[in-house]
């Protein structure tokens, strides 16, 4: 089993920035990869959007709408995986989840809710 917890979210101004924190604890060995998805106001679960993963070797990904933008990132010795996003946009209002997939398992935190609004 693994257990996420996400942090970091709030309401921030057009052009601001935040940092969103997700720390991992359980058998962190059995993770694969780990990302940060959202759920925009409206969609269900099921309609969740990749924003940025980052695998077991380091290679990241990114959504074309956070590309230049977002940074994801983790700290091992903390057990910690970062989303930095700045630029930050009215449309990147959601609920965004942390995710971690072994070969068997995925696993989601409680999801921080990000609001940017003037």
């Amino acid at each position: 089993q693994v257990q996420l917890v996400e942090s970091g979210g709030g309401l921030v101004q057009p052009g601001g920035s935040l940092r969103l924190s997700c720390v991992v604890s359980g058998s962190i060995f059995s993770i694969n990869a780990m990302g940060w998805y959202r759920q925009a106001p409206g969609k269900s679960a099921s309609q969740r959007e990749l924003v940025a993963v980052i695998t077991r070797g380091g290679s990241t990904n990114y959504a074309d709408s956070v590309k230049g933008r977002f940074t994801i990132s983790r700290d091992n010795a903390k057990n910690t995986m970062y989303l930095q996003m700045n630029s930050l946009r009215p449309e990147d209002t959601a609920v965004y989840y942390c995710k971690a997939t072994s070969y068997t398992s995925a696993y989601w935190g409680q999801g921080t809710q990000v609001t940017i609004s003037s």
